[in-house]
């Protein structure tokens, strides 16, 4: 988006009455008044819809139904009637438009009002082109998000998955992308040969991902901006689970040789792979600390699968999960605070967190099958991929909060696995 964004004159930092605490433990969503943004088009309401859209699938807003609003906004930008928003419990309301610039482009602004203590808490104004009309609304949302929550939000952001179509016995997989709300699906690859393990770089620009056509499985870099696409390296015997370093110049990943997978890190500049574990075990699914100093993965070292911490560079492995059942696909989260695993136990599939320590452990969703967490960017949401079993049965992309609530099915055209959360877009 090459649009730009400023504060709408006179805004006073306000110290709000309203406000969400979502370090409670069981967090009231909070009733938010979102009118029709003011358009000569339509356009207004698409985007209020968004909008509206994006904060109560966050499970802490609860948008209240615009059949009860007693006043109707005119003027998006005139002090509201805080009386009549009072009467349908309000406590938030955010007035907005969005009207055509004379060079052809898009221009919309937004004010979030505090109900009670009737007072502005946020206002900005953007200019964009017509097509980033969602991009908009998903930025006003993660606004209004923010500036309620005190944390960033997770919503103008994308999703890569594996698409998969067709009958259980030949599936066809394709690489695809799409909105963190399901919107806006585009396919990366045909489905000629079997993909796996997408994830994105740090900035967002690119994804590194799995192929298993004629020749040997091999590490992809696809560039999205101009969708070239490269071979990371050849590499003898099986690769496993690409990930980029938080600051995108390498990538960890997961060599087998001689029946033993060890774990591996190119340098993306050089192209210099370096060993990073040595055992007669199967060490994968690699994952950075967010500040690059620390490496967990999953290893059956110890007999069955479970989960370790080392350092990036190689070194003493300490294992942190020790509960029953068998862990796997361990994801550090971009706060730090957790690492986000798939446990298999009870005769289920079950997505959790834990401290990094191996503390604190907690099961956030239970099912026949659950796998492969990915973090939003703010730390605070999962998505994963649940399959249904049966022989009409497939993969399915779910989304849960880090409290365990919430939990809600993400949109695709078909059958989907393997989502990767993108970074905020810039």
């Amino acid at each position: 988006m090459t649009g730009t964004a400023a504060l709408v004159g006179g805004v006073v930092p306000a110290s709000a009455v309203v406000e969400i605490d979502i370090n409670q433990g069981n967090v009231q969503p909070l009733p938010i008044a979102i009118p029709n943004f003011i358009s000569s088009n339509g356009l207004g309401a698409q985007i209020t819809q968004v909008i509206s859209a994006d904060l109560q699938r966050s499970t802490l807003f609860a948008p209240i139904d615009q059949a009860a609003f007693i006043q109707k906004i005119t003027d998006p930008n005139a002090v509201p009637r805080f009386e009549d928003w009072k009467a349908i419990n309000a406590q938030a309301l955010v007035t907005g438009s969005v009207s055509p610039t004379a060079d052809g482009r898009l221009q919309a602004e937004f004010r979030l009002w505090d109900v009670y203590a009737g007072e502005q808490m946020a206002g900005q104004q953007f200019v964009t082109t017509p097509e980033n009309w969602r991009r908009l609304a998903h930025i006003i949302a993660d606004a209004i998000y923010q500036r309620l929550t005190g944390e960033k939000g997770y919503f103008d952001t994308r999703i890569v998955f594996v698409d998969e179509s067709g009958p259980k016995t030949k599936r066809i997989k394709r690489l695809a992308i799409m909105d963190q709300d399901g919107a806006n699906v585009k396919y990366l690859t045909k489905g000629d040969s079997l993909v796996l393990t997408p994830r994105f770089s740090p900035n967002s620009q690119e994804i590194t991902y799995m192929s298993y056509g004629v020749a040997d499985p091999r590490v992809y870099l696809l560039n999205l901006e101009n969708g070239q696409r490269e071979i990371l390296g050849n590499f003898p015997g099986m690769t496993f689970a690409p990930r980029f370093s938080p600051d995108g110049s390498k990538v960890v990943m997961s060599l087998q040789q001689d029946g033993n997978a060890n774990l591996y890190v190119m340098d993306l500049r050089s192209r210099a792979t370096t060993r990073l574990t040595s055992t007669a075990a199967i060490d994968t699914s690699p994952s950075y600390s967010p500040d690059g100093s620390q490496i967990t993965f999953e290893s059956d070292r110890g007999g069955q699968s479970q989960i370790y911490v080392m350092p990036a560079g190689g070194g003493d492995a300490k294992r942190i999960s020790f509960g029953d059942g068998r862990y796997s696909t361990p994801v550090w989260s971009p706060r730090g605070d957790y690492i986000a695993f798939t446990k298999q136990a009870g005769g289920q599939f079950q997505i959790g967190v834990m401290k990094p320590d191996g503390t604190g452990e907690r099961i956030l969703s239970s099912s026949f099958h659950n796998e492969g967490p990915t973090w939003a960017p703010n730390g605070r949401v999962l998505m994963f991929f649940r399959d249904t079993g049966g022989p009409n049965g497939g993969p399915q992309l779910w989304s849960v909060d880090i409290t365990g609530r919430g939990e809600q099915r993400v949109p695709t055209p078909g059958f989907a696995s393997d989502p990767a959360w993108s970074p905020l877009l810039d």
